[in-house]
């Protein structure tokens, strides 16, 4: 049903009628200070925490689809029974409340108290995971390890200087200086403490050994394993820019990037961003919303082409055209002269600042000395398990079997690695759990949000439902009759329902 938000909310403690809400519909209500979401499935009611736990999205414009509900935001997916995350980017769990039934009421009665129950022993399950890399796929992994009850040594070697953080973020609010430096981090100290996680910081991996099962780290220091995740993620590539010092040439992967971006912003007037990527772009907005002039320089005739379609990307262009940013397409940075760029075309351009967006490359080093086998990307199984048994691989490295396009693909984006890293750790345990999920990423330019679910390298059809200037669209995706992807821009419902009807495609 649709809620009138200027309405008062109903108090779910003094009852509601069961015939006010019709199977798979949603209410929004009150008990004492709580805002609590009530589901009805079938004969059964279910009352939730009414917000997302990873961005705050509210569950009540999601989906339900059996006895779970799916944030509009981001599509993380949440148990109705328990409550709990079963899907990233969430990773904690919604409140839930006992529910009673009287006299054709429903009655939202106390909150079920979390407890934390001991786990049983895992049968057959390994004395020792290492984890390399604390990126997305690294921190899901050891978060679900332990939540599946996994109990023995457990280490997250990450090169990052950083603890794992909000990576999508540092391109977004926190580079545009609406998100605070507290918010990035994505679990506090104490979490790695309670968790008994080793979380290992400036650890390189230079060799692994996968007969001994030891991986090495640059220092000597050397780590045995059981069982062993790659989740080494991806670098920016770097390309010269003649004349322009390294030093002074910006590019964002880690949380110390996002700083020194900002730090070059603070005493800058004009930046200069090369690449038309989702990161450059989303760079580029940032830099606006802290008032830079902003001018974007990329080889492409229009941005974002290759992965959207030229109608999508010419949409992107004129949305940051409107808020001041000024695109050099069809041209690259000849070279620099202090703060003058001269371009491929002749035209020059002042700038203060230079960030580069120019995509990234899977960092595949430590997975190529191993002998692992390689094919643009780690090759793994459904199950994510490497050409060795034991070794795992998950994230912007692993190149995997997708059930629903029928072809091996390789995905960067954060959500795919947060899942990925998830069934990786209960694969790991032993559980055999296929990964079947169907990509999603979202993009963030301004105050615009766009959705893409699926996943289309190449395509023969593109169809546009409503109107991208007017910002209500749906763009679909297909080859010879079949969706590959869905885009959706202010249409949150419609991709979770793209999401479903593609998982519904390949079960």
């Amino acid at each position: 049903m649709t809620q009138d938000q200027d309405k008062p909310k109903p108090d779910f403690a003094a009852g509601f009628s069961t015939g006010g809400l019709a199977d798979g519909d949603t209410l929004v209500g009150m008990v004492g200070d709580d805002e609590v979401l009530l589901v009805r499935r079938g004969e059964e009611f279910f009352a939730v925490g009414a917000h997302c736990t990873h961005y705050h999205g509210p569950l009540a414009d999601g989906l339900i689809a059996g006895d779970t509900v799916r944030c509009p935001w981001h599509h993380a997916c949440f148990s109705l029974r328990t409550g709990a995350a079963l899907r990233a980017p969430a990773l904690d769990p919604i409140e839930c409340w006992r529910v009673e039934r009287r006299d054709g009421k429903v009655f939202v009665r106390e909150k079920i108290a979390r407890t934390k129950t001991a786990q049983p022993a895992l049968r057959g399950a390994p004395r020792s995971i290492v984890i390399v890399g604390g990126g997305a796929a690294g921190l899901a992994a050891a978060d679900m390890l332990r939540r599946e009850g996994f109990d023995g040594r457990l280490s997250l070697l990450s090169a990052d200087e950083s603890p794992p953080c909000d990576r999508p973020n540092l391109s977004k609010d926190y580079l545009a200086g609406t998100a605070q430096e507290d918010w990035i981090p994505l679990r506090s100290p104490e979490y790695y403490r309670e968790q008994r996680i080793d979380l290992v910081l400036g650890a390189k991996a230079t060799l692994l050994d996968v007969k001994l099962k030891r991986v090495q780290l640059d220092d000597g220091k050397a780590y045995n394993y059981d069982a062993l995740l790659i989740a080494t993620g991806a670098d920016p590539v770097r390309i010269p820019v003649p004349g322009a010092a390294e030093s002074k040439l910006h590019y964002l992967r880690t949380f110390a990037d996002a700083k020194a971006i900002i730090a070059a912003a603070t005493n800058a007037k004009r930046a200069l961003v090369i690449g038309s990527s989702f990161i450059g772009l989303e760079v580029a907005a940032s830099l606006r919303t802290r008032g830079l002039e902003v001018h974007v320089v990329a080889p492409e005739k229009t941005p974002l082409e290759r992965i959207m379609g030229a109608e999508v990307g010419d949409f992107i262009r004129t949305v940051h055209e409107a808020q001041g940013v000024v695109f050099h397409l069809g041209c690259t940075v000849s070279r620099m002269e202090g703060t003058r760029a001269t371009l491929s075309d002749g035209s020059t351009l002042e700038a203060d600042m230079v960030v580069l967006g120019v995509g990234v490359r899977p960092t595949l080093a430590l997975a190529e000395q191993a002998g692992l086998t390689l094919d643009r990307g780690v090759v793994v199984d459904e199950y994510l398990e490497t050409s060795t048994s034991g070794v795992f691989a998950a994230g912007d490295i692993a190149r995997w079997p997708d059930p629903h396009s029928g072809e091996r693909i390789r995905v960067e984006h954060w959500v795919v690695a947060e899942r990925q890293g998830q069934v990786a750790a209960q694969n790991m345990l032993g559980q055999r759990v296929r990964y079947d999920a169907v990509p999603f990423f979202w993009s963030q330019h301004y105050d615009l949000s766009i959705n893409y679910v699926g996943h289309a390298e190449n395509w023969d059809k593109i169809e546009i439902d409503g109107s991208l200037q007017a910002r209500d669209a749906t763009v679909t995706y297909s080859r010879a009759g079949r969706t590959l992807a869905v885009v959706t821009v202010w249409r949150d419902k419609q991709s979770l329902q793209a999401e479903l009807a593609m998982e519904a495609s390949h079960s």
